[in-house]
């Protein structure tokens, strides 16, 4: 991915320049990204994970061909250019197989990594730091190192025998576990250190010696660190950037790799330029951006019902909350407390797992209907200015249509990508 790597050598190089990774499967949020990266004439990085996509179909049911093809879809639609789309894998390693044997997990990672690669992914994050069902717990750094190499070889004879260009690569693993913190409250972060940061470093180069991949090391663009920022369900933690200086400083000294930041949501505009500006030059969004799907699909679903009447509306929220209830396991983990403060994770959660169920038939069949029951008759724009404020002022300047809600739900989650994109583009320079 030779347009990723000159970014990475750009920002090694002083300047203030970066990219954000959209984190999401949800066609209305890959099509508000591929809109925006248009309208700004830049690339877009967008990525998939293990449990999310695989060769099984993960919970989404797509492989990772199936995923390339549903954003070069959409791409199309738009008029957007294929070969302006990074895409990326996220944990990629014997994460949905923690339950089974090491040997037998690593080698159901080994072709996960290799049909990512033989689909076109080209930036792949090499993830090995879970415990599968004979290890120690937790693993050793050399054995997460040799792991991580491992899965590179596979990733690297996958490009050999598929071509195209040469994948690059992400280590690291100092987040929670994919899909997010199952801590109701988050408490204060540990930032990652100076001298854990060189010794993961230490430890992988090492191994991609031993395991005759020196020559792959120029492309490990990236290491994963706890800069200090997290959410919960409820609570935000945000970024101390005297707490990371240190950290900052010690990545400013090694060539071509730079720090990638997870679970970024919900920060400050200020923050991702100050975030940028600290060599967290890779800032992941995911939650926040179906987050704020939901909020405007719940905003359509309160004018459906006002405008028209109870009857005849969809009560989007009503068939989200019972299919929910009906399949708790994207969410069971995570929400703890009385049945009430259940109810309210659910609907209102940072963490955001009703982003598991937009994709259920009767989910889809609801949103359809609510889709149908506005555009047939418009709403005045004095009612969507009470829910939608931003968006009826977008309506009454011209620049956004009045005749597709749709319109205005994705214009919601391109206010969250904004914030990233003027942080991560330096003096507007188009990536």
């Amino acid at each position: 991915m030779q347009s990723l790597l000159q970014l990475i050598h750009r920002h090694k190089s002083g300047e203030s320049v970066g990219i954000y990774s959209i984190c999401s499967a949800h066609p209305w949020v890959l099509e508000s990204a591929l809109r925006f990266a248009r309208e700004r004439g830049t690339h877009v990085l967008i990525e998939a994970t293990s449990n999310q996509v695989n060769q099984f179909g993960g919970y989404t049911g797509m492989k990772p061909a199936d995923f390339r093809n549903r954003v070069w879809e959409i791409a199309d639609l738009i008029g957007f250019p294929r070969e302006k789309i990074w895409l990326g894998g996220d944990h990629l390693g014997p994460n949905a197989w923690q339950d089974q044997p090491a040997e037998e997990a690593m080698t159901l990672a080994e072709t996960l990594i290799y049909d990512y690669v033989a689909a076109g992914f080209r930036k792949i994050h090499l993830d090995c730091s879970m415990s599968c069902a004979d290890d120690p717990v937790p693993l050793t750094d050399d054995i997460v190192a040799k792991r991580a190499a491992r899965l590179c070889l596979a990733a690297e004879q996958s490009w050999q025998i598929n071509g195209g260009e040469k994948p690059v690569y992400v280590i690291g693993t100092e987040v929670p576990v994919p899909g997010g913190t199952t801590e109701d409250v988050v408490d204060e972060m540990q930032v990652t250190t100076p001298v854990s940061a060189a010794s993961t470093l230490k430890i992988h180069r090492a191994e991609w010696v031993k395991a005759h991949l020196a020559h792959v090391w120029p492309r490990v663009i990236a290491l994963v660190v706890q800069p200090g920022v997290e959410f919960g369900n409820h609570q935000i933690e945000h970024y101390q950037p005297e707490k990371a200086y240190s950290l900052s400083q010690y990545i400013a000294t090694q060539p071509n790799i730079v720090y990638e930041a997870h679970s970024t949501d919900y920060q400050t505009p200020q923050t991702y330029r100050n975030l940028v500006r600290d060599h967290f030059a890779i800032l992941k969004v995911g939650p926040a951006l179906t987050f704020a799907l939901r909020e405007g699909l719940f905003a359509l679903d309160k004018l459906d019902r006002e405008w028209n009447g109870e009857s005849e509306a969809v009560h989007l929220s009503e068939t989200l909350e019972q299919v929910m209830c009906n399949q708790p396991e994207y969410w069971r983990s995570y929400y703890k407390g009385n049945a009430h403060e259940q109810y309210l994770d659910r609907q209102y959660s940072l963490s955001d797992r009703i982003r598991y169920y937009w994709a259920n038939s009767e989910v889809e069949s609801a949103v359809e209907k609510l889709l149908s029951n506005l555009r047939r008759r418009p709403l005045p724009l004095s009612m969507i200015s009470q829910y939608l404020p931003e968006q009826a002022k977008a309506i009454n300047a011209g620049s956004l249509a009045y005749d597709d809600p749709k319109l205005w739900v994705m214009d919601k989650i391109r206010q969250i990508l904004r914030d990233y994109a003027e942080a991560c583009e330096a003096g507007g320079i188009a990536l």
